[in-house]
């Protein structure tokens, strides 16, 4: 299983973007939305125009057909899940976007919610940990939580849009986020072209 967690930053679509890529592949996905990540998804997505309760609701408002028996949801108050133990069945987590409090909770060990507490469990049981920082500018302390992060053996990765593969629209400088995202994970996709897919 794959854990996605979305938090309280500008750029929710990345994380609903990846969950949608992952159960199109088929792979089971563990959904945490923080309180403020369901702020935004309803100020960028809905447009203040419509409510959801659940993440799968949100999927079907936006008319996104998929396998229910992939995708799992957790509270983010929730301690007593599997993304809460170093035991529970799942190998990475990505936090996207990742909001600067949740990276400073993440830098200095401070797992108030199991957001923070899952990525706690993987940096210490040395699963796959990614993070996307969504602020700029950056500022020492940003930068320094970063380092201290990263130094775990976690990836940080920006949503830093590309020009190589010519965008013409937001959904493909969306995609091209979402395509870095999966080839960390090893998973081929066609969201954009990678250099390497010519030899």
């Amino acid at each position: 299983m794959y854990i996605v967690a979305i938090t309280g930053a500008s750029g929710s679509i990345l994380g609903i973007r990846l969950i949608e890529e992952l159960l199109n592949f088929g792979k089971k996905v563990g959904v945490i939305i923080s309180d403020s990540g369901w702020q935004i998804i309803k100020h960028e997505i809905l447009q203040n125009k419509q409510n959801c309760v659940n993440f799968r609701e949100l999927l079907k408002l936006r008319n996104f057909n998929f396998e229910e028996s992939l995708l799992f949801e957790f509270s983010n108050n929730d301690f007593f899940t599997p993304p809460a133990s170093g035991t529970g069945n799942w190998k990475t987590i990505i936090v996207v976007p990742t909001s600067m409090k949740t990276l400073s909770a993440v830098a200095n060990g401070y797992t108030d919610s199991l957001i923070t507490r899952a990525v706690d469990v993987a940096i210490k049981e040395g699963k796959q940990t990614i993070l996307v920082p969504r602020e700029t500018p950056l500022s020492e302390i940003h930068l320094e939580n970063m380092i201290k992060i990263k130094k775990t053996g976690a990836f940080i990765v920006p949503p830093v849009m590309a020009f190589y593969t010519f965008p013409k629209s937001i959904d493909d400088m969306i995609d091209f986020v979402v395509g870095k995202l999966l080839n960390l994970l090893s998973i081929k996709h066609n969201l954009f072209e990678n250099w390497s897919d010519d030899i």
